[in-house]
């Protein structure tokens, strides 16, 4: 059969039209939770997936706090970046519905809101510079008055300078989250690790063979891994450029008693320092002593051009305890049972990259930096669309093209880059 001669013949149609021994129609290499969200998304289309990692959800995803906060997590220069994100989050209920439907677990989102708090003048500056962008970009916020703030969340300290509330925003449990996918996922997860990728005599992605000499032929491969994983594997592939690089953070996981009940996530700055605590429901708490009426509390916002070492600095869980018990003093009788230190991989424009890249046979879905999970339905659906000949379900998506960052990059008419 002939092999298709560009990017959109190779994926145009459905997957009967690829190579006569194909075993899957899809590899996944990468078990986060953006690999697995495609493949989940895939399987349920109707196609056969396998998904290769040898340790499934332990990289960015294991140190994720879980705020589907678009609206929040819109930054200046970012306004493609919003659009993916307000997609995205669209997203989230229905697939947390369907999932938990699928494998009998919960899968429950924080449906609360935001609230977006600054410690002092400087601090409350910088939040009105956000909510004017937000009122540009058409995104729900609000300012209220600290009284207010603290008529919704109790708990909140007695020294803030100014607070507004998103009451859209949404959180959910990623390692919850993830347990589910592979559940969902059954035998379909191959713990091995991705050495390397088979084309053949025109260039085409047809296998993916592992570190313990498996073949693992498909009619296509997404790669959806980590900065350093992502560049071993792409390094025989020239015609293709994801410039993914590690960006290290931390999160702490609190087990907080019944004194601390916390409803809603707290963004706040606090003398010019992001930090955010992020509470689960009743019964989430871990470590000894933990009842129906304990609850998981994450505190992070860490940002390093770091390598994934997997070590915390002291002095950075100190900071972030520090910054977090200026916005909410009652995590002091909270028990610290984890510190999470994990690298993101991130893109030099901060957009992800979803879809088809200039090889046959070959899609990316990695790079989404801090938004992995935010991102991960609409990159599921994404990726979905190109294999099975489906439109793009959002036209926001032609900012995260892999092909940008190409050699001489020539996009579709109408894609940004």
């Amino acid at each position: 059969m002939p092999t298709p001669s560009s990017p959109s013949d190779a994926l145009s149609g459905t997957l009967s039209d690829t190579l006569s021994d194909t075993l899957s129609d899809m590899v996944v290499v990468g078990g986060g939770i953006v690999g697995l969200s495609v493949a989940w998304r895939a399987a349920a289309s109707g196609l056969s997936v396998t998904v290769l990692d040898p340790s499934p959800g332990e990289g960015a995803t294991r140190a994720a706090a879980g705020m589907l906060a678009a609206v929040s997590e819109s930054d200046f220069g970012e306004r493609e970046l919003a659009r993916l994100n307000v997609a995205s989050a669209a997203l989230w209920p229905d697939f947390a519905a369907r999932l938990a439907a699928a494998t009998g677990r919960d899968v429950p989102l924080l449906r609360a809101g935001s609230l977006a708090v600054a410690y002092d003048a400087d601090d409350l500056s910088l939040l009105r510079r956000v909510l004017a962008l937000h009122r540009e970009w058409g995104l729900a916020s609000a300012e209220v008055s600290v009284a207010d703030a603290r008529r919704r969340e109790p708990y909140l300290g007695p020294r803030l300078a100014g607070a507004a509330v998103v009451e859209g925003d949404l959180a959910v449990d990623p390692r919850g989250a993830h347990a589910a996918l592979v559940q969902a996922l059954g035998g379909a997860l191959v713990r091995r690790a991705a050495a390397r990728l088979e084309r053949d005599g025109a260039g085409r992605v047809v296998a993916v063979h592992d570190d313990a000499g498996a073949r693992h032929a498909a009619g296509a491969v997404v790669v959806a891994t980590g900065a350093v994983a992502t560049a071993s594997l792409l390094d025989g592939v020239p015609d293709v450029r994801v410039p993914v690089r590690p960006v290290k953070g931390a999160t702490l996981r609190l087990d907080a008693g019944p004194g601390l009940a916390l409803e809603h996530v707290v963004r706040g700055t606090v003398q010019g320092r992001p930090v955010y605590v992020v509470p689960r429901g009743p019964g989430t708490g871990a470590g000894p002593g933990t009842g129906p009426s304990h609850r998981e509390i994450v505190v992070g916002a860490t940002s390093e051009e770091r390598p994934d070492d997997r070590r915390a600095e002291a002095g950075g869980v100190f900071a972030l305890l520090r910054d977090a018990r200026a916005l909410v003093p009652g995590i002091d009788e909270a028990a610290l049972v984890d510190v999470t230190p994990r690298a993101r991989p991130a893109t030099p424009d901060n957009l992800p990259l979803v879809g088809a890249t200039a090889v046959p046979g070959l899609l990316a879905a990695v790079g989404h930096g801090r938004n992995g999970v935010l991102l991960a339905p609409l990159t599921a659906d994404a990726v979905v669309a190109v294999l099975t000949g489906a439109p793009p379900p959002d036209p926001a998506l032609s900012a995260a093209d892999p092909r940008r960052f190409a050699p001489a990059a020539r996009l579709p008419e109408g894609a940004a880059r």
